[in-house]
């Protein structure tokens, strides 16, 4: 087109009642003269890839009410784009558009920034063994039965059923679950805390039936548990203790060791690492009710074990919200748990009292020792000393100097 007739708009009459591209039938629009020779010719109706609408829509979704295609003052506000999460053919093709379409607007005049996105998670697939018949055709998970000696058969007539590569889920090959049926069978809880609890997210699930079960038997375990405690609960509104010791006072140090550690995995993505703290704490938890000795009485017990609880369903809350809701009901709270505030964790109940401190002679690990907390330099020099490792090492050699580095390391130097 000669730059006189630009731009060439587009029909406002098309039709969008059929699938593909309404432009191709379009006559009207489609059929025009060749703007160089005169004769009977079509325009190209294919005009964009659809990367180029992608690849600034993050700049649109800054004002998507604005009458231009996007407002300066408000892209200037809000990008870059925090977390970009995507499949690893972004990390490539979508990514490397965006950036150029980003910094084309910029040295065009339109404001914004240099960079669309501070910070980049490539995720994983979600990966299934597959299965095939005697024809070598795919089968679905459920066409599939297990007997009891291992081997599976078709389940309509039985016949044999090889089992082929764990591979990413695809309808081709018919490697799917479907989470309807999953979520039936054991809530939808269950299934978002087995994808998290399984993997890091930047790295490929392989879906297991028996996974599933596991975390379905934890939560079963967690319910119970609360619900059916034989230490009875503190009460919702009652006052700490004071100084709690043995049991007591460890339980409540992991429990906001735990609070801490949770919070710093789930801002870095790494779920299974969270979970699995969790479970860490459920855990420490479910053996202290069943300690006949636990070394504190029981209205001490009674107030970890409520605050240890409720710190479990609302670290879980994000993971489970329908359990965490009906556990929070239950542990005497009238308020929804999602919005409530996130748990914080005591500074000082999240530093060990007593630290583990290697003890070198000559720069090579004789020992360790348990010593309080910035224990000073004159009583670590005196304990490392006194241990018949290091006595044994040194035999008659006088000692020159001990290096103490306070909390980590005592070496000495013979």
């Amino acid at each position: 087109m000669p730059e006189a007739d630009l731009p060439v708009t587009l029909p406002e009459d098309v039709s969008l009642d059929q699938p593909g591209n309404p432009l191709e039938r379009h006559p009207g629009w489609k059929d025009v003269d060749c703007p160089q020779c005169g004769k009977a010719a079509q325009r190209e109706t294919d005009t964009f890839d659809t990367f180029f609408e992608s690849s600034w829509y993050f700049a649109r979704f800054c004002s998507p009410h604005a009458e231009t295609a996007f407002d300066t003052r408000a892209v200037n506000y809000w990008m870059p784009v925090d977390q970009y999460i995507g499949g690893i053919e972004h990390a490539v093709l979508h990514l490397l558009y965006s950036r150029f379409f980003t910094r084309a607007l910029l040295k065009c005049g339109y404001g914004g920034v240099k960079e669309p996105f501070t910070s980049l998670l490539t995720q994983g697939m979600v990966c299934h063994e597959t299965f095939h018949d005697g024809a070598g055709g795919w089968l679905f998970p459920d066409e599939v039965k297990h007997q009891e000696d291992g081997s599976l058969v078709k389940a309509s007539d039985g016949s044999p059923v090889t089992t082929g590569r764990m591979e990413k889920m695809s309808k081709s090959r018919k490697n799917v679950v479907d989470p309807a049926a999953i979520i039936e069978a054991y809530g939808a809880d269950t299934a978002r805390l087995f994808i998290l609890s399984d993997s890091p997210p930047e790295r490929d699930l392989e879906w297991s039936d028996t996974g599933v079960e596991g975390v379905w038997r934890y939560l079963n375990k967690l319910w119970r548990t609360m619900t059916e405690a034989p230490v009875p609960l503190a009460a919702v509104d009652a006052k700490e203790p004071g100084d709690l010791t043995g049991a007591a006072l460890e339980t409540r140090r992991l429990t906001h060791k735990t609070i801490t550690s949770v919070s710093a995995d789930l801002e870095a993505f790494r779920f299974n690492r969270a979970v699995a703290r969790i479970r860490e704490l459920t855990n420490h938890l479910f053996a202290l009710e069943e300690d006949d000795d636990a070394g504190s009485d029981a209205a001490s017990l009674g107030w970890v074990l409520r605050e240890g609880f409720e710190a479990v369903v609302r670290l879980l809350a994000p993971m489970t919200p329908h359990l965490a809701e009906e556990l929070w009901t239950f542990l005497g709270h009238t308020e929804m748990l999602a919005a409530g505030p996130w748990p914080e964790a005591d500074p000082g109940l999240i530093v060990d009292e007593e630290v583990t401190v290697a003890v070198q002679v000559n720069g090579k690990l004789r020992a360790t020792i348990r010593l309080p907390r910035d224990t000073d330099q004159e009583t670590a020099e005196s304990v490392a000393l006194e241990l018949p490792e290091v006595s044994r090492v040194l035999g008659a050699t006088p000692v020159r100097r001990v290096i103490v580095v306070a909390n980590r390391i005592i070496n000495v130097v013979a």
